[in-house]
């Protein structure tokens, strides 16, 4: 199963870790989508990390992170700078979604 994560605020950063260790511990892929606030988290490493875990994608919407000003130099580059695109993409390809 893929479970897919539409973030768009920054308020969650533990229990998106939580739910995607969880969703990968048992044998699911998950793919994150950032917009809007969320953003923000891009400069929390707790959230970053989780791009280095197998069998998770994380992208994010590159136009709504220049609007927040967040500074994306130096993300890890498994971490994709997308648009609306990606996030319509996950949704299609994920089974379940969770928004946060």
């Amino acid at each position: 199963m893929k479970l897919g994560i539409l973030v768009n605020t920054d308020r969650y950063p533990g229990e998106i870790a939580g739910i995607t260790t969880a969703a990968v511990s048992k044998g699911h892929s998950v793919g994150i989508f950032v917009m809007d606030a969320g953003t923000r988290l891009l400069r929390n490493a707790l959230f970053t990390e989780l791009c280095r875990i197998n069998d998770v994608e994380i992208s994010y919407c590159d136009m709504n992170a220049k609007m927040e000003g967040v500074d994306t130099e130096g993300l890890p580059e498994k971490i994709k700078r997308g648009s609306q695109y990606d996030n319509s993409r996950m949704v299609h390809e994920s089974d379940k979604i969770i928004i946060l």
